[in-house]
């Protein structure tokens, strides 16, 4: 089976073309980020607008370096959600037409599960049932994945997700968009005993976590020290955090010795 996947959810798009014997064929990407430096975030109108003008010919590229057509083409699937509405219309929208064009089964996959099964396209793939920990866009969770459409969330943030965090942040340290991307480099360099901020809900039952707290207070590092010093403790906030909640699970459930997880940002929480 040879299935073609379109993202569109958000500030890229992304078109696939998948054989299930041969693996990943092609992949085309184009990301929106320069367009919403502007406005310090991604504009849902204009994100929408790009999609329409990027989406068929990154479609085009893809099947061409698919060395794929109509005829070899078995399925068609998109993201479906969550996302932003009217870049996920634009998607939806292509890939509806295109199943009635060519006669091919469309298939709408939520945006969370591919992320939770995305592990299995790895040359060791984990076996059910595995922990993972999805962290993208507005979602931190912790998940066991028992098996195709069988998942039950352990723990999630009670705030805000680690992207938005992070973005928040780097805000405050006036860094540029992407926040988090950028406060990751910082945090590279920076010391993460100089500030010992709050790692939160450590002391509490239960696998849920406090991402904003693990800042402690913000601008207190960005008064007192290089911006630096200040991401360099707030991701290690965030690291211990998540990472403790995660344990917990595994303590608990000896037997299941493998993980798998999902990391959507660049670097804060690794």
């Amino acid at each position: 089976m040879r299935v073609v996947g379109i993202e569109t959810s958000c500030d890229e798009t992304a078109v696939a073309v998948y054989d299930a014997d041969l693996g990943l064929l092609s992949h085309r990407l184009y990301s929106q980020v320069a367009m919403h430096q502007a406005y310090g975030g991604v504009v849902p109108e204009l994100a929408s607008r790009d999609h329409v003008r990027r989406l068929l010919p990154l479609f085009r590229e893809a099947l061409a370096d698919a060395k794929s057509d109509r005829e070899s083409i078995d399925g068609i699937a998109y993201t479906a959600g969550p996302g932003l509405i009217g870049a996920l219309l634009v998607g939806a929208g292509f890939a509806a037409s295109l199943s009635l064009a060519w006669g091919k089964p469309g298939v709408g996959i939520h945006h969370l599960e591919g992320h939770l099964l995305a592990p299995l396209l790895e040359p060791n793939p984990p076996a059910f049932p595995f922990l993972a920990l999805l962290v993208s866009g507005g979602h931190t969770q912790l998940v066991n994945v028992q098996g195709l459409g069988q998942y039950r969330i352990l723990g999630e943030t009670l705030d805000d997700a680690a992207g938005e965090a992070f973005d928040k942040t780097a805000k405050l340290l006036g860094l540029p968009y992407p926040g988090g991307a950028a406060l990751a480099k910082l945090a590279d360099a920076g010391r993460s005993d100089r500030f010992v901020f709050p790692r939160p809900m450590l002391d509490r039952p239960g696998l849920d976590f406090s991402l904003p707290s693990a800042f402690g207070d913000r601008g207190r590092g960005r008064r007192e020290s290089p911006a630096a010093r200040a991401a360099g403790g707030g991701r290690a906030g965030c690291l211990r955090g998540t990472v403790f909640s995660a344990g917990r699970v595994l303590h608990r459930q000896r037997g299941n010795d493998r993980a798998g997880g999902v990391y959507a940002i660049d670097g804060p929480c690794r």
